[in-house]
């Protein structure tokens, strides 16, 4: 999974870097990284919902967004997916 991820991580970096205009990861940067913390908890709350109403197609559909959103957030902070999964590593010991 983590490839995935990574790759993900790749193209929002390229996305923050060239900013080009049909990007929605360009359009968040835009708008700031206070609009990309909502966004973040706004997805987790669909998340939330998706898991007790809407079933798990749609759950895994808002799971993907979070993630997403998550994503953009972290390149924009500056932090690398190492990071995280170094500190999840630290937790599961």
């Amino acid at each position: 999974m983590s490839e995935v991820l990574d790759k993900l991580y790749e193209i929002i970096l390229q996305r923050l870097e060239k900013m080009p205009e049909n990007s929605y990861t360009a359009e968040l940067a835009k708008k700031g990284k206070g609009y990309i913390a909502r966004k973040v908890g706004e997805e987790a709350v669909e998340t939330i919902v998706a898991s007790l109403y809407e079933g798990r197609d749609r759950f895994i559909s808002e799971a993907a967004d979070l993630m997403y959103h998550l994503w953009v957030l972290m390149a924009v902070e500056g932090v690398k997916p190492e990071e995280l999964y170094s500190e999840l590593r630290r937790r599961m010991k």
